[in-house]
């Protein structure tokens, strides 16, 4: 069973401050993670932002204009930081107001700070320029920069006292950042081949006739590009519907951020299931009433009990 923090330690006015900025950094620059965490008691979701604003910091750098070996060196900078993190030599009065606000979170809660080298390890492959044969292939780079982050949420969400099956909430938070991830994947198609980077599996595109890859706002004439589409949605289903089996084992509060931040991207791949080439068009997103509406729903706990009316069947 995961340990669930009920209190916080006293929290200083520069770790207030802290927490703050990494806040401020999630309500701009992620709105779909924000409008799940809103959901969560204050301590909790001062951690969260923590845990985000630590990651932007990494993809920022993999997704910024610096040369290779540059990004490389400030990767490893921060992988450094995190060093600090870890062994607690980071002051309250540190300059750095993610460090110190991770560093809190860390003391607060039994977060797995070490999954952080993962997610370095992951935006590595990116600044590096890896592409990926087959789905297994890519799964690794998935568990890296967002099965990770499953996994470090956790640390702050806890299991319920008891609930049966806690042994494998790791496993199935994991397989719910692969869902969202392969969701991301689709949804950015066009943008991340604008920036040179083709994730699919090289051996998905051949099947479809999409090795050419997306350079335009209309698929290869001989393509099956919905095809392909569709043959990825059904694998993030699966993903989805896996990694769902979390949800029971978490607290009200818990399981509604989590049924919320995974149904707006349920609900971004049903929009792209229905229209295939509208990710060669632009980024498909929702609008803040369907999310909000999907926000309300996780917290009613509509798909928490769904699921564990499902699970209680299979077990029948």
């Amino acid at each position: 069973m995961i340990r669930i923090v009920e209190s916080e330690p006293h929290a200083s006015a520069p770790v207030l401050a802290a927490y703050s900025y990494c806040e401020a950094v999630t309500g701009r620059q992620a709105r779909n993670f924000a409008y799940g965490i809103r959901l969560l008691p204050t301590p909790k979701r001062r951690a969260m932002s923590a845990l985000y604003a630590f990651s932007r910091r990494v993809d920022d750098i993999g997704d910024g204009a610096l040369a290779a070996e540059v990004k490389e060196a400030r990767l490893e900078e921060t992988r450094a930081l995190l060093t600090r993190v870890r062994d607690g030599s980071v002051g309250e009065d540190d300059t750095d107001p993610v460090a110190v606000a991770l560093a809190h979170a860390g003391e607060t809660f039994p977060i797995p700070l070490d999954a952080f080298d993962e997610l370095i390890d992951g935006v590595l492959m990116d600044v590096r320029g890896e592409t990926y044969e087959t789905w297994d292939d890519l799964k690794v780079y998935c568990r890296c920069v967002a099965g990770v982050i499953g996994r470090l949420s956790l640390g702050v969400f806890g299991t319920e006292p008891g609930v049966r099956g806690a042994e494998r909430a790791p496993e199935y938070a994991d397989t719910l950042g692969l869902a969202l991830q392969l969701t991301n994947i689709l949804r950015d198609v066009r943008e991340d081949a604008e920036g040179g980077r083709l994730y699919l599996p090289a051996d998905d595109l051949a099947k479809f006739g999409c090795s050419a890859g997306f350079a335009g706002p209309l698929p290869s004439a001989d393509s099956d590009f919905a095809g392909l589409v569709h043959f990825e949605v059904r694998r993030a289903r699966a993903l989805f519907a896996e990694g769902y089996r979390l949800l029971p084992m978490l607290d009200r509060r818990s399981g509604a951020c989590v049924a919320a931040m995974a149904g707006i991207y349920r609900r971004l791949l049903d929009r792209i299931e229905r229209e295939p080439e509208a990710v060669l068009r632009g980024r498909v997103s929702l609008p803040g009433r369907e999310k909000a509406y999907v926000a309300v729903r996780g917290l009613s706990g509509l798909d928490t009990r769904h699921v564990s009316r499902r699970t209680v069947r299979r077990r029948v």
